[in-house]
């Protein structure tokens, strides 16, 4: 079909029909429906896919259609539309490939004999949820709205927050096969118009037969990541209030049909960190909510090193804190036993995401009773392990970013291998290589990973830090 994308479609309405019909195979595809009609006094064809129309309005387009008389039949497919179309979405098309892509995209197509041009009428109705709130998302104020996966009413939900003409919202696609809809959405005097041509370009280069993994398949087109920096290029949320908001601070949402969510670009690591609830409490609320936030991912990371550190050297610990050393019998190497429970973590939620909601509760009880009290009594685990790696697991979903919950992670993993092997070096090593892996990466704009920290700007490092007014106030 790519080698007949410049065809243009012929006066001869049979001809138009053997074209349409050789390419789609209708006699095959059920879910592919035409018929022929007479329009005033002119042979006609409608094709449609069956389930993305509306059975009522198209039935009263039909009926009105058949109802022409011949004296009413514009010369032209201009007039037609201007005076004779009484629908809102109608386009006209002229290559083939066009009509081809709007009705297979669900158009409802309408072919008249001696008209050069396809009639494109667009009463689509696609399967899909309420917007209700998501579940990954959640905040304690604020709206309980999400997005879904139909593309236009996710832009409706921008749209309902941001009425404003500088709002854009381009429609792209990619895929060969796919052919899926991207929307490109930015405030045009706020947005930095270098960054969204460069964007704009690499979309339109994409090649590629189809965007499976929707939103990651067309994130790993734009920007190829490098396999051993596993930090995040990209802020995925589910939440229209907080697209707009980032929306109205310069930054750019694409949306990609079929996802329920949005990638936000640039990102930074503060940008990932960030959540809604910061800004839906007052300021000193919202300012404690994000300092906890920032300590509890450092802790994540440093808790199960240090505590390996401290064991290695119980000298370094503190004659307060001296009841944190391991008073059991070690029958597993400790480093060895944050490694399995690091594994086990893993187990248990991929465990959760597949079970059940009426057997989630059994799960936890045996996962409760195993990895808990016989763990322990078996001697394979120490219970000082235990609690700290149950704190990390706890922490880990403080973070709203699964990407940096994972980078986080990986990171950790090779401190304790590290400090395991080289005892302080290793863990100052393992310090060294994560903030090696924050600074040398970039954002998808090629600013600073770590900015406004690295470079410093105090202005806008403070309020990423404390919430002192809401974005968009004045």
């Amino acid at each position: 079909m790519a080698e007949n994308n410049t065809q243009i479609m012929k006066t001869s309405l049979q001809e138009n029909m053997d074209y349409l019909n050789q390419v789609l195979q209708v006699d095959v595809s059920f879910d592919l429906v035409y018929r022929v009609v007479h329009v005033g006094g002119k042979e006609a064809c409608i094709y449609f896919i069956d389930g993305f129309c509306k059975d009522t309005l198209m039935q009263k387009m039909l009926q009105y259609f058949m109802d022409m008389k011949e004296a009413d039949l514009p010369q032209n497919v201009h007039e037609m539309l201007k005076k004779k179309i009484p629908y809102v979405e109608v386009d006209v098309a002229k290559d083939y490939d066009k009509v081809l892509t709007n009705l297979l995209s669900g158009v409802f197509v309408l072919l008249i004999d001696g008209f050069e041009q396809a009639i494109l009428i667009d009463s689509r109705t696609y399967p899909a949820r309420g917007v209700e709130e998501p579940s990954k998302d959640r905040t304690l104020r604020g709206s309980k709205d999400g997005f879904v996966e139909t593309v236009v009413f996710n832009t409706a939900l921008i749209r309902r927050r941001i009425r404003d003409p500088h709002l854009r919202m381009e429609m792209m696609n990619a895929g060969e096969a796919s052919r899926t809809d991207i929307v490109v959405c930015y405030m045009d005097d706020r947005v930095d118009k270098a960054f969204l041509k460069e964007i704009k370009t690499k979309i339109q280069n994409i090649k590629v037969d189809a965007l499976t993994m929707n939103q990651q398949s067309l994130a790993e087109c734009l920007f190829p990541y490098k396999w051993y920096n596993p930090f995040p290029k990209f802020k995925y949320t589910e939440r229209p209030d907080t697209a707009a908001a980032q929306v109205l601070e310069g930054n750019i949402i694409i949306l990609v049909d079929n996802a329920p969510s949005v990638i936000i670009m640039p990102t930074s690591f503060f940008d990932v960190v960030e959540e809604a609830d910061d800004y839906y409490f007052p300021p000193v609320t919202g300012t404690y909510l994000r300092i906890s936030r920032f300590i509890i991912t450092v802790l994540t990371y440093l808790i199960a090193p240090l505590f390996l550190l401290l064991m290695k050297n119980p000298d370094f610990i503190p004659e307060g804190f001296k009841f944190i050393a391991v008073k059991e019998t070690v029958n597993v190497p400790l480093v060895w036993q944050f490694l399995i429970l690091e594994l086990a973590i893993d187990g248990l939620r991929l465990a959760a995401v597949n079970t059940p909601n009426m057997l989630s509760t059994p799960l936890s009880i045996m996962a409760a009773l195993v990895l808990g009290e016989f763990s322990v009594r078996s001697g394979w685990f120490n219970s000082e392990v235990m609690l700290y790696m149950a704190f990390v697991a706890i922490a880990s979903y403080t973070q709203p970013n699964y990407e940096m919950g994972y980078a986080l992670k990986f990171m950790r993993i090779i401190n304790l291998i590290l400090t395991a092997l080289f005892n302080v070096w290793g863990f100052i090593a393992g310090i060294i290589v994560l903030l090696a892996a924050l600074a040398s990466n970039k954002t998808v704009s090629k600013q600073g990973y770590l900015y406004p920290l690295i470079p410093f700007e105090w202005k806008k490092l403070k309020n990423l830090i404390v919430r002192v007014r809401l974005p968009g106030s004045k």
